[in-house]
């Protein structure tokens, strides 16, 4: 496994269509930590109990090598984004920012942030596909073992109902950080049933469906919804105290 060391950006902010009105040329800095990802196929989808009917039919999927961050968005990258933009603060609920996961972003802000740095948000598969370790067989990311959830998962039953820190519980076997639980990640792909056949899913174009994928789970949640086969989804405009995002990055050999 390679991982990307520490980026630290700075990135001279121009003209754009979507946010650049609203700021001057200025200046970032952000560390951003992504994990390389070697792309495989794997069986996608509910392979585990064959019950939910959203995570079914399972089916082959390939992905090709890409990076997925290691740890979800943290408040402080966030808000030196937002503060750069001249864009207002997510609410943190009072419970302070920093290390925190971020939450109170729609699909359209977690994009722009990502965006801002050159990336992108995560397909599904990849998405999946990095939860469980590259494609193994993982019920939550990093263990299989309902016993020892709590040393990798902030979710409803040991933790308070707010973000928290990134990173304070084990990661998964690519050393990915809170892929199950602790806040619900955007997804890059509008919301749509698995299909009979595909070894890749074809979506309609994005900006034709106002509904967005997010995964993941989060600290409001019980154990069976941060499943790493767990599907959900909400409008893309919605800003909610459980989601949060995860930047994902095309591998250019």
């Amino acid at each position: 496994m390679r991982t990307l060391p520490f980026i630290s950006l700075v990135i001279l902010l121009l003209p754009s269509a979507t946010l650049a009105q609203q700021a001057e040329q200025n200046e970032f800095a952000i560390d951003y930590e992504m994990v390389f990802v070697p792309g495989g196929e794997f069986k996608m989808g509910d392979l585990f109990f064959e019950v939910n009917q959203d995570a079914l039919p399972v089916h082959l999927v390939t992905v090709d090598d890409f990076y997925i961050g290691k740890y979800p968005v943290t408040f402080e990258q966030y808000d030196a984004f937002a503060n750069a933009y001249g864009l207002p603060l997510p609410e943190g609920n009072g419970r302070g920012r920093g290390s925190r996961a971020v939450i109170n972003v729609d699909w359209d802000d977690a994009l722009a942030f990502c965006e801002s740095l050159g990336y992108r948000l995560p397909t599904e598969q990849e998405w999946e596909y990095a939860a469980r370790s590259g494609g193994g067989i993982e019920l939550f990311s990093g263990t299989n073992d309902r016993t020892s959830l709590e040393d990798f998962a902030h979710f409803q039953f040991n933790s308070r109902p707010v973000s928290q820190p990134v990173g304070t519980k084990k990661p998964n076997g690519l050393g990915i950080y809170d892929m199950s639980g602790n806040v619900f990640e955007w997804i890059g792909e509008w919301y749509n049933m698995y299909r009979t056949d595909p070894r890749r899913i074809t979506l309609y174009p994005i900006d034709e469906r106002d509904m967005r994928v997010i995964r993941g789970g989060s600290i409001m949640q019980p154990p069976f919804t941060i499943r790493t086969y767990w599907r959900a989804y909400t409008f893309r405009g919605s800003r909610s105290g459980e989601i949060g995002l995860r930047c994902a990055a095309d591998y250019e050999s």
